[in-house]
């Protein structure tokens, strides 16, 4: 149940007490195909460590079209970051849409961990870079590339995107339609 974690807290040279320490605190979630984890306007009080599946974080405009801004794959963290860090309702939604095997911390334990070791507090200050600098490369990246560059990119620097994704989804992260994107991907 913990070996994904256990192998990620390893590549980042945690000692095996402390990976035992912080695997305490994880409790295994398994969810259904399209089950939201966060709901729009609910305070996100978890954490979560893709074993299996795949969560997106998405919202919704005011015509109901989606907007995907982040997916987590196997070995990755997802939440609703805004949310559980500063305890406001979430403006988005938190979604896994595979069925897919979690472990879940909630925000207090969460908190203590980063608080409590030095090496989870650098994850987490490594998760919050590495959100920013994928946010500033997608939200300027994409600003000067057009559609099949923008295809291009996402099978370069997050190739399991086009191929476990929907169209639709894969899409809206990439801000242009469904269509446009089977276009692109038949160009290549």
């Amino acid at each position: 149940m913990y070996k994904s974690l256990v192998l990620f807290l390893e590549s980042k040279n945690i000692e095996e007490t402390k990976i035992k320490t912080i695997c305490s605190f994880f409790k295994l979630k398994k969810t259904n195909r399209n089950q939201i984890l966060v709901d729009y306007n609910e305070v996100c009080q978890h954490y979560y460590f893709v074993n299996k599946g795949c969560l997106r974080i998405f919202t919704i405009n005011k015509e109901g079209l989606e907007n995907s801004r982040y997916f987590a794959f196997e070995g990755n963290f997802g939440t609703a970051l805004p949310s559980f860090i500063d305890q406001k309702p979430a403006l988005e939604y938190l979604q896994a849409i595979e069925k897919s095997e979690l472990l879940v911390i909630t925000r207090h334990d969460f908190y203590f961990l980063v608080h409590s070791i030095p090496e989870f507090s650098a994850i987490y200050r490594e998760i919050l870079e590495l959100g920013f600098i994928n946010a500033q490369q997608r939200i300027y990246g994409f600003q000067g590339l057009d559609a099949l560059e923008k295809v291009s990119w996402t099978i370069k620097n997050n190739p399991k995107l086009l191929l476990r994704v929907s169209n639709k989804m894969a899409a809206s992260y990439l801000g242009m339609s469904p269509s446009t994107l089977s276009r692109m991907k038949s160009k290549l």
